[in-house]
Order: structure tokens, then sequence, then C-alpha cells
């Protein structure tokens, strides 16, 4: 387990202002994503602050973590993070899935976390590609 933390650790000591690009990337993207959301009436989070816990304080670190990996792997590992997080939000009832949604009537409603997982499992190797380009745009490519 010491094993891990030392190459977690190495992973998430990284340039603050890669940080602050990770976490803008992700609260925009999360804000949208909540309002498109509600206004499609798929699923929303129960509170805006929300996009906070799940976009910042999950999914950068994870992104973090997986970040320089091959696309594939980024994907298969985010997966399963997905999956963790659509089963606890909807479990727990912090998510909110409109009845008879969009997902529900193409792919069925016992399958709308699975759908839902396998969709956002996309965001850590997209979110990876993109802040990346933008970090390089803004600080150059040497970092």
């Amino acid at each position: 387990m010491a094993e891990w933390w030392a190459w977690a650790r190495g992973k998430l000591l990284v340039d603050r202002r890669l940080i602050l690009v990770y976490c803008t990337v992700y609260f925009t993207w999360g804000m949208a994503m909540n309002w498109f959301g509600s206004w499609a009436e798929i699923a929303k989070f129960t509170f805006w602050w929300q996009v906070i816990t799940c976009y910042i304080l999950y999914m950068v670190p994870i992104s973090l973590l997986l970040r320089n990996l091959p696309f594939h792997t980024q994907y298969a590992y985010g997966l399963v993070a997905m999956g963790f997080l659509e089963f606890g939000g909807y479990g727990l009832e912090t998510s909110y899935a409109y009845p008879d949604n969009l997902v529900d009537r193409f792919f069925g409603i016992r399958n709308f976390s699975l759908g839902m997982a396998l969709f956002f499992a996309l965001y850590f190797p997209l979110g990876n590609w993109a802040v990346q380009r933008i970090y390089r745009l803004l600080f150059g490519p040497g970092r």
C-alpha cells in the first residue's frame, strides 16, 4: 500500500496552474452537463454544488492519476470510477433521474446507470486531453 501512495503522490503533486486548469475545465463541464441534463430531462444533481464534489473533488484527482496513460486504459479505469459514482449517486438519491427520460426510452430503465457510467467514463481521457491542450496553450509546451 505504501508503494501505491508513493506512486499516487507523485501523480498528484503537479503545478498549481495545471490543477487550476483542471478545476476550471471540469467545473464548467459539470455545470454545462447538469444544465443540459435538467433541460433535456435526463438527469440532474439534487443540488448545484454537487458539481464541485463530483467534478472537482472526485474527478480531478482521478484524472491526474490517469493522465499520460493510453486512452483505453483511462477509459477502463474511468468506467470503474464512474460506476461507483453513478451507483452511489442514484442509490443515495443525490442525483435525480427523470422518469421516462431519453436514456430510459432508448436503452431501458434497468440500463440507465450503466449507460451513464459508460458515457461519463469518457470524461477522463477526453478531459485529460483537453486540459493538456489548454495548459500547453496557456503556459507553453515545456510543462
